[in-house]
């Protein structure tokens, strides 16, 4: 990665997020990183986008800003939209202009989770909710701005970071000796750490490649394997313990519930595994197990604890 990168004048957006933490940890070693957070670029007015990105003037322009909240989203369309579409659409229309290149992030959202199988990026769309409308609309609105874009649709992230279902997960536990959890709900728990790895690999390959070759465009990135939001939960609880994390619940205690329990305003896709064949295929990339992504965060977590 060094190689390719040094030097280069990178502008990253959403550097107090969960995944923008992790980008610039990843990065700044190895570039000339500029990161922003929403209260040096407003998101929630596109326009003003353009004098930031011409001032700072990069050559590679990171997008990892996003409106998160996908139940509230439902309320607020038009916020969701904003920033999560039009946004997108300032940063890409100025990389262009200027000859940068743009990374953005979707997600398994604008998916409906009818497929039985992964989704490709050969399948349509068709999101259930606000948000992953939202969050489509940003994907056509940067990939018809910009040629030279990487789109990564990812899936459940969590990280030592902000918040997250990992997080909230340990919290409960702590305090609680029973959790009900979502038990038919499937995907894959993607680390940002894992995402942040594979953005500076495949980043590097394409800025050392040719400008014509044809390997710019829309991936999916997720860890590999699949499992519930309930299995999730039972191996953030029995790792956790294993380690000496001090909770009241056990793995056993997490029962099962279905997504009406649940009942949450936003509709979630039932099926959320994507398949990642392209981009190991085009970027050489190794993606680890679910699993491996939980225990490594965990470890992370629980020496934060201790200090």
């Amino acid at each position: 990665m060094t190689a390719a990168l040094t030097g280069r004048r990178v502008l990253l957006f959403g550097a107090h997020g969960q995944l923008g933490q992790e980008l610039a940890q990843t990065l700044a070693p190895v570039c000339e990183l500029t990161a922003l957070d929403r209260t040096r670029a407003d998101f929630a007015r596109p326009d003003s986008l353009r004098r930031v990105v011409r001032r700072h003037a990069p050559e590679v322009i990171i997008n990892a800003a996003a409106y998160t909240a996908v139940d509230a989203a439902e309320n607020e369309p038009d916020v969701a939209n904003i920033v999560n579409a039009e946004a997108p659409g300032v940063l890409a229309e100025e990389a262009d202009q200027q000859g940068a290149c743009v990374v953005h992030y979707s997600s398994d959202y604008v998916f409906d989770g009818r497929n039985t199988t992964s989704y490709s990026e050969e399948d349509t769309p068709n999101p259930l909710s606000a948000y992953g409308r939202s969050k489509l609309k940003g994907e056509l609105a940067v990939a018809d701005a910009c040629r030279r874009h990487l789109i990564f649709r990812t899936s459940w992230l969590f990280g030592p970071h902000g918040r997250n279902f990992l997080k909230t997960i340990l919290r409960l536990a702590t305090d609680r000796e029973t959790l009900r959890v979502v038990a038919d709900q499937y995907g894959a728990p993607t680390s940002v750490e894992t995402v942040a790895e594979v953005t500076g690999e495949a980043l590097c390959l394409q800025l050392n490649a040719s400008p014509d070759n044809s390997n710019w465009g829309l991936y999916h990135l997720a860890a590999n394997g699949e499992t519930t939001w309930h299995g999730y939960a039972r191996h953030i609880v029995a790792q956790a313990r294993s380690i000496g994390m001090p909770l009241k619940a056990t793995a056993e205690n997490i029962i099962p519930i279905t997504s009406s329990e649940y009942a949450a305003p936003a509709p979630r896709p039932a099926n959320s595994r994507l398949a990642t064949d392209k981009l190991r295929s085009r970027f050489g990339v190794r993606l680890p197990d679910w699993q491996t992504d939980v225990e490594r965060v965990l470890r992370q977590v629980s020496v934060r604890q201790k200090q």
